[in-house]
C-alpha cells in the first residue's frame, strides 16, 4: 500500500498510465517525475540519505534527468522502498545464481494495482495493437510456483485480462517447458485455424525450438500468431542472438518476424519496454526482412546449438528499436562517470519509471545500450568487473544508508 500522502499522485498515475498513446510532453514528465521524486525522499530514507549526498532535490533540480540513478546492484543489499517493507503487495527478486541466491535484487512494491495500471496497458500496445483476442501459451511457470518473479507474475496478469479462454501454461519449475504437451496443443490450433500468442523466455523458446528440431517438426500457426520473448543469458552457456532466434521461428513456427516481439524490462522496474515492429506495422513502419543475427540480450557470443545453427540468413535485418510507455524513459550514460553521452554513442542504460513510484524513480543497469530513432538497442551487458561509476554509486549509496538512511 502506496503511503496516504501519496494516494492522490498514485491515483494520477494510474490514470496516465491508462492511455499508452497519449503523448507526455518532457515539460509535463519534469512536473511529474519531481513529484514522485519528492516523495520517494520523504519516504525512502536510504535512497533520500544517497541524494543528500549528491546535493540533488526535487526543488532544485534543472531537469528531470539530473535525479541520482541507483545502482541496479543496489537492490541486493538495502531495501529501496519508499514505506514499510513489511506491508508490500509484492517483493520481487532477481533470479541470481546457486552460488548467489541469498545475494539476489529484492524490488518491493507497495501497490500491485499501480504495477498493473502499468503493466497491462502497455503489453496491448505493443503485443495486441491489432485488436486481436487470442488463446495464451506459456513457456514460464505459474506465479504460484514462483512466487518471487516478477515475470512470472507478469504473465499470469497478462493471460487474466488478455487471453481468450484464460491461458495455459506449458512449464513447471519440476520439468522445464511441457514440449509434447505444448506440440499437442499447438497442433489442435494449427488445425483448427486458430492463431496463438506464445509468452516465454528466450532461453525457453531456444529449448523449445532444438527439441522440435530434433523430431524434425514444423509448425506452421494461423497468420496473426504471434510471440514475445523475453530475458537474456547471464551465467548460461547457452547464449542465442535475438535475429538468429527470431529466423528460427520463422522456420519452424511460420511466424512474421513482425510479430515476434522481444520485451526488456527488469525485475527492478514496474514498467516494460518492448520491440515496437508489431505496433508500427499498420504504419507500414514495422517490416523486416530476416537475416544477420543482433547482439545477445547478455552481449556473450553466440554458440552453436542444434537447431538454431541450421537457421540461414535470408536478407538484411533493419535494426530494433526498444521503446516504452510515455512514462517510462531511458538515458545512455558513460559507464566510468555515469554523465550522458552524444546521441548515438553507446553507454549503460539508465531507466527512469514514474511507476515506480513506491521505490526509486531512476535505476542504473550495467547493461550497454545506444539511443535510436526515439528508442534504444540493447547491445548487450557491461564486461566484467561492475563499471567503475556503478560501482562508485553503490558504495556511495550503501555508505550514505548506514549513516543516514535508517
Amino acid at each position: 500500500m502506496i503511503e496516504s500522502a501519496g494516494r492522490e499522485l498514485r491515483d494520477r498515475l494510474v490514470r496516465l498510465f491508462g492511455a499508452p498513446d497519449a503523448t507526455l510532453d518532457d515539460a509535463a514528465f519534469d512536473a511529474l517525475a519531481r513529484q514522485v521524486f519528492a516523495f520517494q525522499l520523504e519516504y525512502n530514507p536510504p535512497y533520500a540519505a544517497y541524494c543528500r549526498r549528491r546535493g540533488a532535490d526535487a526543488s532544485t533540480l534543472e531537469h528531470w534527468s539530473e535525479i541520482p540513478a541507483a545502482p541496479a546492484a543496489a537492490f541486493r543489499e538495502i531495501a529501496l522502498v519508499a514505506g514499510d517493507a513489511t506491508q508490500c503487495d509484492a517483493v520481487f527478486r532477481t533470479s541470481g545464481t546457486t552460488l548467489r541466491r541469498s545475494r539476489r535484487g529484492t524490488h518491493y512494491v507497495p501497490d500491485l494495482a499501480l504495477y498493473h495500471a502499468s503493466l497491462l496497458p502497455n503489453f496491448r500496445r505493443h503485443l495486441l495493437a491489432d485488436g486481436a483476442t487470442l488463446p495464451m501459451l506459456s513457456l514460464v511457470p505459474p506465479a504460484h510456483e514462483l512466487t518471487e518473479s516478477s515475470l512470472a507474475h507478469m504473465i499470469d496478469t497478462v493471460m487474466l485480462a488478455f487471453a481468450d479462454g484464460g491461458g495455459a501454461w506449458f512449464a513447471s519449475v519440476a520439468r522445464g517447458v511441457h514440449v509434447a504437451e505444448l506440440n499437442a496443443a499447438l497442433e489442435v490450433l494449427e488445425h483448427e485455424r486458430r492463431p496463438v500468442c506464445l509468452l516465454g523466455t528466450s532461453l525457453s523458446f531456444a529449448h523449445w525450438m532444438d527439441a522440435i528440431a530434433a523430431e524434425r517438426r514444423r509448425f506452421r500457426l494461423p497468420p496473426g500468431s504471434r510471440l514475445m520473448d523475453t530475458g537474456g543469458y547471464k551465467g548460461r552457456r547457452r547464449v542465442v542472438p535475438e535475429g538468429q532466434l527470431r529466423e528460427v521461428y520463422h522456420e519452424q513456427l511460420g511466424l512474421d518476424p513482425d510479430f515476434c516481439v522481444n520485451e526488456y524490462g527488469m525485475t527492478e522496474l514496474c514498467s516494460q519496454y518492448y520491440d515496437d515492429t508489431l505496433r508500427e506495422r499498420p504504419r507500414g513502419r514495422g517490416a523486416e526482412a530476416l537475416g544477420t543475427a543482433g547482439p545477445t540480450a547478455s552481449g556473450e557470443p553466440a554458440a552453436p546449438v542444434r537447431g538454431i545453427a541450421a537457421a540461414v540468413p535470408i536478407g538484411a535485418a533493419r535494426p530494433r528499436r526498444k521503446v516504452g510507455p510515455p512514462w517510462l524513459r531511458a538515458r545512455v550514460v558513460d559507464p566510468e562517470t555515469l554523465r550522458p553521452v552524444a546521441a548515438g554513442e553507446p553507454g549503460l542504460l539508465r531507466h527512469f519509471d514514474l511507476a515506480n513510484l513506491g521505490s526509486v524513480i531512476a535505476v542504473q543497469t550495467e547493461d550497454l545500450g545506444q539511443e535510436i530513432d526515439g528508442g534504444f538497442v540493447v547491445l548487450g551487458r557491461a564486461a566484467g568487473a561492475s563499471p567503475r561509476g556503478c560501482s562508485i554509486a553503490l558504495d556511495e549509496l550503501i555508505s550514505a544508508a548506514s549513516e543516514g538512511g535508517r
